[in-house]
């Protein structure tokens, strides 16, 4: 179907539309936190690169990548049309990723990355736990999986 307006029109509309984040997955990334028992996190928080959701005690910024927008190894599949384009898309969005880390490490912030086909993974938690503790964060065990959620501490 042809479009009803010209191509700089098209253009101008499509550059107003803003992004709203992307929801069901930071949906899911929170009930993960909530279902391990992970506390404190904030989500959207005015750092560099706008973190999914940050620890502001233990300086700990998590994003969560898309599959498609970020490249991810596994899951990724170029589009058929506009090869090109979606190259340097997600070849400008992944340099933009490590530079914002990169800057996010020099304040002092560790930097976990994940990606969303990874979300229903425990391992995604292991290393925000590990990466708490490391800090200094999680001494009692404030990051509790659900089966030691259920048991008395001895």
């Amino acid at each position: 179907m042809a479009d009803i307006v010209d191509s700089a029109t098209r253009s101008r509309y499509m550059a107003a539309v803003r992004s709203r984040g992307n929801l069901s997955t930071e949906a899911k990334m929170v009930n993960l936190l909530r279902k391990y028992h992970l506390r404190g996190w904030r989500s959207h928080y005015p750092l560099p690169g706008t973190p999914d959701f940050c620890w502001l005690k233990p300086r700990l910024a998590l994003f969560v990548d898309g599959c498609f927008w970020h490249g991810c190894p596994r899951c990724y599949k170029t589009p058929k049309s506009n090869v090109a384009y979606w190259q340097n898309k997600v070849k400008t969005n992944r340099r933009r990723d490590r530079r914002v880390d990169a800057m996010l490490r020099r304040k002092g912030w560790a930097v976990i990355r994940t990606w969303e086909c990874q979300l229903k993974l425990s391992r995604t938690v292991k290393r925000i736990e590990r990466t708490l503790q490391k800090k200094g964060w999680a001494k009692n065990p404030v990051c509790q999986t659900p089966e030691s959620a259920e048991s008395p501490p001895p």
